[in-house]
This record gives structure tokens, C-alpha cells and sequence, in this order.
């Protein structure tokens, strides 16, 4: 790590010290060798982490044996860091110590090490404010310059700075270039030859203005300046990560962007609502489709779904996405790598871990999930009352278990130990053909029964009830046995009740047969025996009626009911394990040590005799009050208009596996030594960032999820934030020149770029914060100024002066982007499909397997004309990206892309020419010329005006023509596709 300029100050003294022939003071450890060990030795060799068994926290390292005072040549620490091998010089992979540094620890130690004993090293941290970007946001004073070059403020700053460096502006660029960078730069579309045709004919002085209020005008402006901004928060279609799962309601977010760019929303409104737009602008479906900026970094399926949060790799995942969370939020907004506080004090900007942790807390409760989202502003307000009635009744739920769990004691806690001992000993013997089981409902109270027509009037003797057993779900012996029942026959067309468990619960019998008698004298015939359930036995979140045999037993012990017939309320009739015949096949689980299961009967009363008395009975009844409100506050909830979806940030989401909702509480965040889970420091407290030496960073503790959101996007669109607004005027000006005013704009601390116009950029803020934050308006702005009309012209001398045109000279040539190259492939061949929004499209075949989707571009079909959207559009898969995109410089969408980048390789010039993409598309190109075009000449002309929107040289006709005649229309349109001046806009 480099030393600060106070540091290397000191150590270019000490050098020079060395080298005169006078006497040197001595070493002074707290001002020339703490800033050495503190920068470059700390993080490694501390209190928590000593790596190499020794931490230099503390005048103890002089015991250690690594420092041999008054012999620094015998010093294994001199020894580490003067070592030629890089495998064991220290520090460990960085760049090694300076002479100087190595020079002022030696003379240290020769002097006699001396350590003040109460002097102790913390990690350096940088704690000054005193850098350009945080520097309050003021308007400057306009230059006045006598030039009628200058048509805006912005051509002034501009021309002053080139004054100074003896530069001097490029001319206007011509008509036909303008219309093709504001159209390109706006709309992300080549202008038609029509539109060119007529802007070069209009002589009227606001002819460039109406130009651009047209283009920002058009729904496909939207389009154009999502995708930049979509590229910045990372979003994509998938998660990313080993799985790479699909996310079918990840484009409600895209569309929302698209939507806001059109609608021209003020800035602090988008940031507001992608920040805590469910707590700021509830009943607005907008204030949750904007959380998709939360969630549209990638999400470890497997850390968060098939593992745990109290295991190691779970905590590790869900610390990874709120670090997404924080760092989408201060990289996108404010331009700061908050990251970099992760697993240490960032080592250049004012930022500790104690403020990124505190950032962490904020999203403690927040993951990345599907929520619902309602165009019907009293539906959203109806449905989050229910939520909160659930999460209020399932908290007291969960007190009344408790308190049960209290009430009952050792005891209670002892039966349901020994209950789970003696199910586990029970070896059960069981037939293929289960039993009946009745169809699944969410109601406990729901009234099922099952009824056996014995065919004839029959002595009976006995009835006996044989319970299932079935794995599922854990519950084994008694599956689906119901909580309570009554049992009647039909004697000579009259039913009459044999016995009746509908007043209080029935212990489940476990396999332990129940035999109900029948009464011979007053009852001396049956025709049918009905089983009806009032309360049925809990499943697994829902209930059911499962039965596995039912005997009619006569005097001599024979069954009259095998092969009886079975009639139901409902079944599931899955075969062989469910069906009604089951119920009288003569086949039903049995144990193999009875003795076992009449303990367990045994042990399983006593339990429940426990569960019936006094104050257990008043919990229990409790407990099944709240449960029945849980489960009408779920159906008023089910009864809601469906709604829609958006992957979005959420507090309240449908479990699976091991990802389950917060319900807004938040998880307890630590400070984390080096961003190691297994080392947690001190909790940390919710907060904010300083931007000041004097500012109050922390929030209230007590608040709500929401609140501190809520406090957080305040405080990112606050009228001082510095920050915010000069990050966000400098992208939009990178994305019209190819280059921000600060050429960093992903950082602007001490290892980001410095503004080249700072004036300009402070102006550009302070204008936007103040004017209504329009994007619109800015970019009108912007594109009027004749800095941005200027040709791309080379010039020798101002090319001497400045090569790189970082004062802006000229207008930087720019080379279309991915999806400018296949919209505008798209368009000019006449295939182009306009329809916005909703789900994305494939271009790929989608394979789902268990693991993970495969995505196969080879097998896709470009002429599906369901692809022929602009690509704002498209499905985007993380894990597998579109190989001719990625090709063609698209960007990557598992990270923040604040600047694509643009390269000139042949593999995109022979994806141009045969990718089946360009294949096809040049068919359909050839296809529009021949239905447009009558002659070979006039579809040369035809063709050459829609794609670099003039008309040819004469020469250049007669190359194409003649190349037209030799190999075709199709190929004609391939090498149109080529076109150096198709793929650049200037």
C-alpha cells in the first residue's frame, strides 16, 4: 500500500539525512516508524489475526524474538522484509518496503528498538474530508468570454480551459453527423434517411433544438438510457453464482427505469424510490418496482436456499449480498468504493469499517426476493394490513409455544423425549397399499369422512380402526389419524352414533388398532359404518383425513367389511400407496413389538392428560385461537387481487428451504475483523456516512427497518450531499462525450481521477440539483452546447498539446455499442419490432436441469421474429452471457459497468460477417431492398442510405454494384454490416 505524502515526506528527509556526512537525530518511533508498520505490516500481524504467530499491535512484538534490538542484521523482521524470495518476503503479496523504509527500521532497531510502553498501533485510516468531491456543492460564476463560440454556460468553462492550455475548438461538425449523434446518443437508433434528409433541408434557426426535443420525446429515449444505467446497477435476468437460477420477475425493475427515464422523474424521486419506496411512497407500485435496484445484483442460491444462516457458508453468502446492497448504493449514487471497508479501514477515503458495517445494518432485515406489487393503490395498503396482522399473530403464536414449553416443565419436556425414543423403536411392518387419505386442505375444522357398505345387513360384533403410518413429513405412526371423530353405522335405514371425540382432542393412537363395540341389542345389524373427522391431524402446514384399514368384525373374529365398497367425501387416489379400496384390502401397517407400541400409547397419554389440565388446556386453547386468525388473515390475504411480481428487496416473502423472511426484524450485523464471519468484533450500529469532520453519522437504533431506509434515502437526495449530484451529472456527461469530467466515475476518492473541468462539473451539479432535476433538461443542455456540435476532427497542434482530448478540443469519435449494433442491424433491415416492455426474450434455447439452466445460443433461431425487440430487452444470463454481445463489448453484468469498454478486434468483424444473427438479418435486409428497389442500382443506393445514412460517391456505387452483381444481395448486406462508418457514429 502507498505511504500517505506526510509519510513519504518524511522518509525523503530521512534519505536525505542518511546521505549527509553530519550527525542524525534519532529515530522517533511514533512519528517516523508507527506510520510505516501501522500502512503496511498492520492488517496481517494485529491482535485478532497475528499471522506468523506475532502481532505488532504492542511494545510486546520486542519479546517475540522477530526484533533483536541494537542488531538489526540479526533481526528476523529485517530479515522477512529484505528477503529475495518472494514467497517469504514480507509484506506478504504486496509491493516490498522502500530502501528508505527498510533504512529507518534498521536504525531503529540498532538504536535500541525503543517502543513507548503504553504507545499501541491501530490499522491507519485516512480521516480528512479535504478532497474535491466532498467539497460543498457550489454554483461558480459563469467566465465571461467575448466569443460567439460559446452558446451556454457549458461552452464557456469549456473554452476558458482550452484558452489556458492554448488550444483551440474544432468547427461544427455537418448536418448529417448531428442527426446521427443525437439520434444514436438519445435513442440509441440510426436516424432514416428521411429524417436526415429533412433535417439537412430545414434552414430555420431552431431546426437542431426541434431535432432534440423530438428525440427526447420518443418512448425509445427510455430505452436508450436505461440500458446505461441498467448497466451500472448490475442488473440481469438469472442470479449468477453455481446455480445461475432464472429471476422471471426481474423485468418489472427494467421497465420501471425505462419508464422513469421517459416520464423525465425527478432525480430524488428515482433515488428515493430504489432506495425505500415502500416506506416513502406507499400505495405507489412504483415505490416497489424501484427496489429492484437492491436486488438486481447476484444472489448465491445455494448459500442462502440449501444451506443455513447459522452455518459458516450461510452467513458468508448473506454477508456478500448486503455488501452488494451497500456497495450497488454508494457506487451507484455517490461514486465511493465503500467496499473497500469490507475487511478493513479504507486505506485512501474517510471511510471505517465501523460506517460500512453501520451501511450493512441499515439492509440487516432486507434480502432479494419476489414481492408483490398492485397498480390499485387500496389493494397494496389492504394487503400490507394483513401482513402486519400475520407477523403480529404469528409473534404471539410463538410466545404461547413457549409459554407451554415453560408451563409444562421437565416433565413435559421428558415425555416428548421418551415419545420420540419409543417412535423411533418401532419396527413397522407394512404393505405397498397404504390406506386412504382424503384430499388436502389449509383448514383444520374442514369435515371429511369415509364411508364402508358392507352390502348387506350384517352382525357386527366389533369395529375396529386401524391408523396409517407414512414418512412423510416426520410424523410416522398415526399419519393423518384425525384430533377428532365421531364413528356411526346404519342399522335398517336408521344412523346411530357408536361413539363421538368432538368436544376434546383424541390422543393419536399411534399403529394401536381402536375398536369400537357394538351394542348387539340394540344395534343387532349393520348395513354401513361412517367415519366422520371434525378436526383433522396436521400434515405438514396443511391437514388431512388418512385411514388405513377399517374391520367389521362378527362374533367368530370374522372381517365382513374386506372388499367392502368405499364411498368418500374426496380422495387423492394415488395407487397403489392412496386409495378408497385400500381402506378395506385387509392390509394396514403393524408393529413388530407390540410392547413398544403400548408404551408409546401409554407415555402418549399421560402426555396429553398433562396438555388437558387447567392453565396447559387455557395455552392450548390459545394457541388454536391464534392459529384459526392466522389462517383467515391467510385467506383475506389469498382473496387480494393476485397482484404482479418484481424481484425486488423484501422483508416479507414465501419460505424456501433454508431462505426464509425476516418479517422486518433485522439480524444482528457485527463489525467483522479482515470481513471474516468466523471473527466478529462489536455490533455495529446503523448509520450513515460522515461527509464532514462534524457530522452526526449514526441513526436511532430503535427504528424500523423501513425508517432506516428511509433515513438513507434522505440522506442520499439531501440539497448538501456533494456527492450525489456531481456523480450524477458526470455520467450523463460521459455517456454524450465517451469520457466524464471525472474519468473515474465509479470513484471519486483519492485513487479516482480528479475533475479535468471542476468549475464546469460544480456548475452541471448545482444546475441540476436546483432546476428540477430533469434529466431531459440536462441533456438538452448538454447536446445544444456547441462543445458537443464540434467535428471529430483531427488537429496536429491541439493534438501535441492534449492527445488524449480530455479538454475536449474536438468531439471524441464513438463506436457504437452491443446493443446499438444489433438494434440498429435490427432496423435497418426492416425486422425491427417496437413493442415495449414485459418479460424478456430468449436468444438462446433454455435447458432447465436440477442443478442450473443452460443457456444454448447455438440452438436458438435468429429469424424468431419474438426476438426481434431491441435488446434493452433480452433475457440476460449471468453465468453465460451472449457470446456475439460479449463480442461486441456489452457489458457484464456481474458487476457495476459504470464504462463499457470499446476494442477493435477481428473476432468482431467475423461475427459481423457470420454469425447467424447477421446471416439472417442480411436475408431480411436484402428482402426489404428487392420490395423497395426496383434496380440493382437503386437498391445499392437504397441500401447504403439506411445504413450510414448518405447517399454513395460515385466510386463507392460502383464497388457495390458491381459486388451486388458478382455475390449477391444477402452478402451485399453482410459487408454492410462491416461498414467502419455503420458501426462508428462520427
Amino acid at each position: 500500500m502507498s505511504l500517505s505524502h506526510s509519510a513519504t515526506k518524511r522518509l525523503l528527509v530521512a534519505a536525505a539525512i542518511f546521505q549527509s556526512p553530519v550527525t542524525v537525530a534519532q529515530v522517533d518511533f511514533a512519528t517516523d516508524i508507527s506510520p510505516i508498520l501501522q500502512q503496511r505490516c498492520l492488517s496481517c500481524h494485529n491482535e485478532h489475526e497475528s499471522k506468523g504467530d506475532f502481532s505488532l499491535t504492542t511494545s510486546a512484538v520486542l519479546d517475540s524474538g522477530y526484533i533483536v534490538a541494537r542488531d538489526s542484521d540479526s533481526s528476523h523482521l529485517v530479515q522477512l522484509m529484505t528477503s529475495v524470495d518472494d514467497s517469504t518476503r514480507m509484506p506478504k503479496n504486496s509491493d516490498p518496503l522502500s530502501e528508505d523504509e527498510i533504512r529507518l527500521i534498521r536504525k531503529w532497531i540498532d538504536e535500541g528498538a525503543v517502543w513507548p510502553e503504553t504507545y499501541r498501533l491501530e490499522e491507519s485510516k485516512v480521516t480528512s474530508f479535504d478532497w474535491w468531491s466532498y467539497a460543498p456543492v457550489s454554483k461558480p460564476s459563469i467566465p465571461d468570454l467575448d466569443s460567439d463560440w460559446c452558446r451556454s454556460p457549458i461552452d464557456a468553462f469549456v473554452l476558458r480551459s482550452l484558452q489556458e492550455m492554448n488550444l483551440t475548438p474544432a468547427g461544427e461538425a455537418d448536418r448529417r453527423t448531428l442527426i446521427r449523434r443525437l439520434t444514436f446518443d438519445l435513442t440509441g437508433l440510426p436516424p432514416s434517411p428521411r429524417d436526415v434528409e429533412a433535417f439537412e433541408r430545414d434552414t430555420s434557426g431552431d431546426a437542431y433544438e426541434k431535432l432534440v426535443d423530438r428525440l427526447l420525446a420518443s418512448q425509445a429515449y427510455g430505452e436508450r438510457w436505461a440500458r446505461h444505467w441498467l448497466d451500472v446497477v448490475k442488473y440481469a435476468d438469472t442470479c449468477g453464482y453455481d446455480k445461475d437460477k432464472l429471476r422471471p420477475n426481474a423485468w418489472p425493475y427494467r421497465d420501471y427505469v425505462i419508464q422513469s427515464f421517459n416520464d423525465d422523474k425527478p432525480y430524488s424521486r428515482f433515488v428515493q424510490e430504489q432506495v425505500a419506496g415502500d416506506v416513502l411512497f406507499p400505495g405507489d407500485s412504483d415505490g416497489i418496482l424501484g427496489l429492484g435496484f437492491i436486488a438486481a445484483g447476484p444472489w448465491d442460491f445455494i448459500g442462502h436456499v440449501e444451506v443455513p444462516e447459522s452455518k459458516i457458508d450461510g452467513k458468508v453468502a448473506r454477508n456478500l449480498d448486503r455488501d452488494d446492497m451497500v456497495s450497488n448504493v454508494l457506487n451507484t449514487f455517490c461514486s465511493i468504493t465503500i467496499q473497500c471497508a469490507r475487511c478493513h479501514n479504507h486505506k485512501f477515503d474517510p471511510i471505517t469499517q465501523q460506517h460500512y458495517y453501520g451501511l450493512q445494518s441499515i439492509f440487516a432485515a432486507v434480502d432479494k426476493a419476489d414481492r408483490l406489487y398492485d397498480s390499485d393503490p387500496d389493494v397494496e395498503e389492504r394487503r400490507g394490513e394483513l401482513v402486519a396482522q400475520l407477523t403480529a399473530l404469528s409473534a404471539q403464536k410463538t410466545a404461547v409455544v413457549d409459554e407451554i414449553a415453560e408451563s409444562g416443565g421437565d416433565n413435559l419436556k421428558s415425555l416428548k423425549t421418551k415419545i420420540g425414543e419409543l417412535q423411533a423403536m418401532q419396527q413397522v411392518v407394512k404393505a405397498p397399499e397404504f390406506g386412504f387419505h382424503s384430499s388436502i386442505v389449509k383448514s383444520a375444522d374442514t369435515e371429511k369422512w369415509v364411508k364402508v357398505d358392507l352390502g348387506q345387513e350384517s352382525a357386527i360384533e366389533k369395529i375396529v380402526i386401524n391408523p396409517c403410518h407414512d414418512e412423510f413429513g416426520g410424523i410416522g405412526a398415526g399419519f393423518g389419524f384425525p384430533v377428532r371423530f365421531r364413528i356411526e353405522v346404519e342399522s335398517n335405514g336408521r344412523w346411530q352414533t357408536l361413539v363421538e371425540f368432538t368436544d376434546s382432542d383424541f390422543t393419536n393412537p399411534g399403529l394401536t388398532p381402536v375398536d369400537v363395540r357394538v351394542p348387539l341389542g340394540t344395534i343387532p345389524t349393520v348395513r354401513r359404518i361412517r367415519f366422520t373427522a371434525t378436526r383433522l391431524a396436521d400434515r405438514r402446514n396443511d391437514f388431512i383425513l388418512a385411514l388405513a384399514e377399517v374391520q367389521a368384525l362378527a362374533s367368530d373374529g370374522t372381517n365382513l367389511a374386506i372388499g367392502a365398497r368405499v364411498t368418500s367425501g374426496d380422495t387423492i387416489e394415488a395407487p397403489v400407496r392412496w386409495a378408497r379400496a385400500n381402506l378395506t384390502d385387509g392390509k394396514w401397517a403393524t408393529v413388530a413389538a407390540p410392547e413398544v407400541a403400548a408404551e408409546l400409547l401409554a407415555v402418549t397419554k399421560q402426555h396429553d392428560a398433562i396438555m388437558d389440565s387447567g392453565v396447559m388446556k387455557k395455552l392450548t386453547l390459545r394457541q388454536q385461537e391464534l392459529e384459526a386468525s392466522i389462517e383467515d388473515v391467510n385467506k383475506q390475504l389469498k382473496s387480494l387481487p393476485t397482484g404482479r411480481m418484481v424481484y425486488a428487496a423484501a422483508t416479507e416473502f414465501k419460505t424456501q428451504g433454508n431462505f426464509k423472511a425476516t418479517s422486518g426484524t433485522r439480524r444482528a450485523i457485527h463489525v467483522l475483523h479482515r470481513g471474516n464471519v468466523q471473527q466478529p468484533l462489536e455490533v455495529a450500529s446503523p448509520g450513515l456516512l460522515p461527509l464532514n469532520d462534524s457530522d452526526d453519522w449514526k441513526l436511532e437504533e430503535a427504528a424500523s427497518e423501513g425508517e432506516h431506509r428511509a433515513a438513507l434515502a434522505r440522506w442520499l437526495t439531501s440539497r448538501q450531499h456533494p456527492l450525489v449530484w456531481r456523480s450524477i451529472v458526470n455520467r450523463i456527461w460521459q455517456y454524450h462525450f465517451g469520457r466524464g469530467i471525472v474519468s473515474s466515475p465509479n470513484d471519486f476518492g483519492r485513487m479516482g481521477a480528479q475533475p479535468t473541468h471542476p468549475e464546469l462539473l460544480d456548475w452541471l451539479a448545482a444546475e441540476f440539483r436546483d432546476g428540477g432535476q430533469s434529466f431531459k433538461k440536462l441533456h438538452r443542455l448538454i447536446v445544444c452546447s456547441s462543445v458537443y456540435r464540434q467535428s471529430s476532427a483531427h488537429d496536429q497542434a491541439n493534438a501535441a498539446r492534449d492527445g488524449s482530448n480530455q479538454y475536449l478540443w474536438r468531439m471524441n469519435r464513438r463506436k457504437l455499442e452491443a446493443e446499438e449494433v444489433r438494434d440498429s442491424i435490427l432496423s435497418v433491415s426492416g425486422a425491427l419490432d417496437r413493442t415495449m416492455g414485459g418479460p424478456g426474450f430468449y436468444l438462446f434455447k433454455l435447458e432447465k436441469t436440477q442443478h442450473s439452466p443452460h443457456f444454448e445460443y447455438h440452438k436458438f433461431d435468429p429469424h424468431d421474429r419474438a426476438s426481434h425487440r431491441r435488446s434493452v430487452y433480452r433475457f440476460i444470463a449471468r453465468s453465460q452471457p451472449d457470446p456475439w454481445m460479449t463480442t461486441l463489448d456489452c457489458a457484464d453484468s456481474s458487476q457495476s459497468t459504470p464504462r463499457r469498454n470499446e476494442t477493435l478486434t477481428s473476432l468482431q468483424a467475423l461475427s459481423l460477417l457470420n454469425n447467424r444473427f447477421n446471416l439472417a438479418m442480411a436475408e431480411r435486409f436484402a428482402g426489404r431492398l428487392r420490395a423497395e428497389a426496383a434496380s440493382i442500382s437503386d437498391q445499392v443506393d437504397l441500401g447504403f442510405r439506411l445504413v450510414v445514412q448518405r447517399a454513395p460517391s460515385k466510386s463507392e456505387h460502383q464497388s457495390l454494384k458491381a459486388y451486388a452483381v458478382q455475390h449477391g444481395l444477402e452478402n451485399l448486406a453482410r459487408m454492410f454490416f462491416n461498414l467502419s462508418e455503420f458501426v462508428f457514429v462520427d
